[in-house]
């Protein structure tokens, strides 16, 4: 026996990056997580070229759901010209021949870190959040044999006792992004650092979701029209971040998630999170011929 005989011939880079065993893999983990909306899957995570937290989990479904007739979005934390987001877009494009774009209308593909598009997506997009820690009981029950046991027997009372414990400590719930989320009425699973803001966005929604933790190897999916529920007492409604009469220093829209800006004096200027959509209006009211898509908030309340 020999080492020729037990390795393959030297081939270019599959198509994609990822070779074709890793894609059969990915793939039947996102149709198992689509088919139990909410529930962790397994998978094993592969190298890219890039470091582990950075978004190889959301990279990976990426790079499984592209195709030369593709046309990717990436944004980060809302912009589409991070340094992390232009890396990414330009990676996917040039291994996969897919199209690149700002627009979310434009776009078949959304990969995002920590921000869901303020434009709806439709049914025929899907959203691909880069998830760090997938797992809602860590925080709760570190050893993840017994995290895993309570998901399967569907017990979330620690989940329960520590929100209770925030309203009795703090007056109100002070859990921000990640806000543990019931999909289905059966998993608990939490929605990527997405802020409050996004999460009723993820509630029957047209599009599909995933959501990858690479450095943890977990997948979990979102399918269209599942509910989505924020864990909230009946008597201490949901409440999104307080955002809705905050403007917009340069597109002066408003009614949207809004980036906080320190000034010198101590004062605060606030900016549209979502970067092309101030783009947009922008270009708008400027006179240019520009359409900007049904958003999720309309007149500062949710609207879908």
């Amino acid at each position: 026996m020999s080492l020729a005989a037990l390795t393959r011939p030297w081939a270019a880079t599959s198509y994609g990056f990822l070779d074709a065993s890793a894609k059969r893999e990915i793939r039947r983990k996102m149709i198992k997580a689509i088919a139990v909306p909410g529930c962790q899957m397994p998978y094993a995570s592969r190298e890219v070229p890039m470091a582990r937290g950075w978004g190889t989990g959301g990279l990976q479904v990426t790079l499984t759901l592209v195709n030369p007739r593709s046309v990717v979005k990436v944004i980060d934390q809302g912009a589409d010209d991070g340094v992390n987001a232009a890396s990414i877009r330009r990676f996917v494009s040039r291994v996969s021949g897919a199209a690149e774009t700002w627009d979310t209308l434009a776009a078949t593909i959304v990969q995002s870190r920590h921000r869901v598009p303020e434009e709806v997506m439709r049914e025929d997009q899907v959203l691909v959040l880069q998830v760090p820690n997938p797992e809602p009981l860590r925080g709760v029950e570190p050893n993840i044999s017994i995290a895993r046991q309570m998901h399967a027997d569907a017990d979330y009372g620690k989940l329960w006792l520590t929100l209770y414990e925030q309203i009795v400590r703090k007056g109100r719930i002070m859990q921000g992004a990640a806000y543990p989320s019931l999909v289905n009425g059966r998993h608990v699973m939490t929605p990527s650092p997405i802020p409050r803001w996004d999460v009723p966005k993820l509630h029957m929604a047209r599009h599909l979701t995933f959501l990858s933790a690479g450095r943890e190897k977990r997948l979990f999916a979102v399918p269209p029209h599942t509910r989505v529920e924020p864990l909230v007492f009946s008597d201490r409604p949901y409440l999104v971040e307080d955002h809705a009469d905050l403007v917009c220093r340069r597109s002066g829209i408003s009614g949207y998630f809004m980036n906080e800006l320190p000034q010198d004096d101590g004062t605060s200027a606030f900016e549209v999170s979502d970067s092309n959509l101030g783009i947009k209006a922008i270009r708008q009211a400027e006179g240019e011929a520009v359409e900007i898509g049904a958003t999720w908030y309309l007149n500062r309340e949710m609207s879908q």
